[in-house]
């Protein structure tokens, strides 16, 4: 006798999910994550997450008690324990810890701002930083997500997909987000870039997300069918940066990212 489907329910927003108080728990922290400020009221939450106070009421109260949000007044912000779990998940991946060991150690990347990213859809996600070059200061923290035309890890991740899969995700007249006046606009445009990147075997990022700021990347070798989608990049300043440093960089990323895609060896 074959298993009986899984029922599932809708909620306001249209998504069926097998359990809705998950899945609308999970919005709530998404939409505090979102939040320009950080902080939302009732009503935010009410009206981002698409059901009513009285539902809303109920999960920020559960999600409160397991120090998921936390309550400031009439405001709800991300709550500490959220800082626990990623910090256990980052503690069991290996890879993050090898990184450290690497950049610690290495000649040339010891002296950098070195990062490591996840690819997610159309982002990227910063798992881990490493900071060598004080005079770097960068914007993004760990924990914070990226779109994938805008960072040379990004590029670097998608360049090995699928043709099919890029053509869907990036249709030639897709409109991408800007930043500075050297971001790429469409589609088409990011398409030409993976395609050089492919060549060359690593990506380069000339002030696309942060004016001054250049940026070289490359993709790790997955480990296994189910490991995660991993790059690795160096920033540095335009004004200081020189096509020998870029190529010492590079060098020196590979030999990481095959470290950390092949840790037998």
């Amino acid at each position: 006798m074959a298993d009986s489907p899984i029922p599932v329910s809708s909620d306001k927003s249209g998504t069926s999910s097998p359990a809705p108080a998950v899945t609308r728990a999970a919005a709530v922290l998404d939409a505090l994550a979102a939040s320009a400020t950080g902080r939302l009221t009732l009503s935010d939450l009410s009206r981002e997450v698409g059901i009513p106070k009285s539902s809303t009421s109920n999960l920020l109260l559960a999600l409160e008690e397991a120090r998921l949000v936390n309550r400031q007044g009439a405001e709800f912000t991300l709550g500490r324990k959220l800082v626990e779990l990623g910090a256990a998940y980052l503690g069991r991946m290996d890879e993050v810890q090898e990184f450290y060991r690497y950049c610690e150690q290495a000649s040339v990347l010891s002296r950098e701002t070195v990062r490591i990213a996840m690819l997610d859809g159309t982002n990227v996600i910063y798992l881990a930083r490493y900071e060598g070059h004080p005079a770097v200061r960068l914007t993004s923290n760990i924990g914070d997500k990226m779109p994938v035309s805008l960072c040379a890890v990004g590029k670097a991740l998608i360049a090995r997909l699928n043709v099919h899969d890029i053509e869907e995700m990036f249709p030639d007249d897709a409109e991408l987000p800007v930043l500075t006046p050297k971001s790429l606009r469409t589609g088409g445009e990011l398409k030409a870039q993976l395609r050089e990147i492919r060549e060359q075997g690593f990506a380069f990022e000339d002030e696309e997300s942060t004016t001054g700021v250049v940026c070289l990347a490359v993709a790790v070798p997955t480990r296994g069918a189910h490991g995660p989608s991993l790059g690795l990049s160096v920033t540095a300043l335009k004004a200081t940066y020189t096509p020998e440093q870029g190529s010492q960089i590079v060098k020196e990323l590979q030999e990481l990212a095959h470290s950390l895609g092949n840790p037998m060896g």
